[in-house]
């Protein structure tokens, strides 16, 4: 999927090109994937208030002249209790193994606490000493006193060397330059993978159902998210107009009365507002065609999960992956 290329210059500076794998983690509802987004300048990666919002490694690609981030969104990393739960945290462990860079990030409160978050210290203890890792210390527009910052900042760096700690809201800060700057100057000197006017490796396809998915999210009560899959049945880009088939894929019968809602509304509502944004993503006209099917507990079935595009499915040994993290 190709962006707008920047412009050219005529001749290239004689220092060499920068170029490698930056991986994003942390604990679910942290904020990596508005992170992502405010670092491409565009909404690749879905985000909701739900934890648990990424379920895939998402790859977004920055280019500048000179350097070349290949930014990867993980699933935030918890306590697996599913199938699906697994196969996210080996998303995440597997995004860290091939990256040269690994950037955590953790969020603050109104009022921080002089220490580490708990759920922070076995993740942070689990990076490869190997890797360069910058601590990125999300949604500080939420504190108003922001010397209080600094007691936090100084407990992170007491657990771990860390090449750089940067206080940022994703959210309020556009591009987050500051980041990108220590970034990088810890890029490994290389050519780019991608070309210049790449903005990820994944089909349109696949972001088509994150958009339905994540207008699900923002409309639905927290008991349904967490049980809800979406996968494309026909995506014919044929004619003048795109035509897709999406299911929507629930849990429970109760839970697809919800998505449907009173008279089919709140069905309707989710595919007008995702249509519109898929329109923007694809430059076409769409017309969009969603159904809703009860799969009792898909998210526990390894074959399900591949049938829905969730990778190998998780084959390793169910398993609490993180203890109590």
């Amino acid at each position: 999927m190709a962006k707008e290329a920047p412009p050219s210059p005529s001749t290239r500076a004689s220092r060499p090109s920068r170029a490698g794998r930056v991986a994003l983690v942390g604990r679910p509802n942290v904020g990596k994937s508005t992170l992502l987004n405010a670092l491409l300048g565009e909404h690749l990666a879905v985000t909701s208030h739900h934890p648990q919002t990424t379920r895939d490694r998402i790859v977004g690609v920055l280019s500048e002249r000179e350097a070349q981030f290949v930014l990867v969104d993980t699933p935030g990393l918890h306590t697996a209790k599913t199938r699906l739960g697994v196969r996210m945290n080996q998303e995440a462990r597997g995004a860290i193994e091939g990256s040269d860079v690994v950037v955590f990030v953790t969020d603050v409160r109104e009022r921080p606490t002089p220490a580490v978050e708990p759920g922070d210290a076995p993740l942070l203890s689990s990076l490869p000493s190997s890797l360069p890792v910058v601590l990125v210390v999300n949604k500080v527009d939420r504190v108003k006193d922001k010397t209080l910052l600094f007691p936090l900042l100084e407990a992170y760096a007491a657990a771990r060397d860390f090449a750089a700690l940067i206080p940022l809201s994703a959210k309020r800060d556009p591009r987050v330059v500051p980041l990108v700057d220590a970034l990088r100057k810890l890029l490994p000197e290389g050519e780019k993978a991608y070309a210049d006017d790449t903005l990820t490796d994944r089909p349109a396809r696949f972001f088509v159902a994150e958009l339905v998915r994540e207008q699900i999210l923002k409309k639905t009560r927290a008991e349904v998210p967490h049980g809800v899959a979406v996968v494309v049945e026909r995506f014919d880009e044929a004619g003048k107009t795109v035509k897709i088939d999406l299911s929507v894929v629930v849990d429970k019968e109760s839970h697809k009365k919800i998505v449907i809602g009173r008279a089919g509304a709140l069905l309707k509502s989710i595919g007008s507002d995702a249509r519109r944004k898929i329109e923007a993503l694809l430059g076409r006209k769409v017309h969009l065609a969603l159904w809703v099917k009860v799969v009792p507990r898909w998210y526990e079935s390894d074959a399900k999960l591949v049938e829905m595009g969730y990778g190998d499915g998780g084959q390793a040994p169910m398993r609490d992956e993180l203890g109590d993290a």
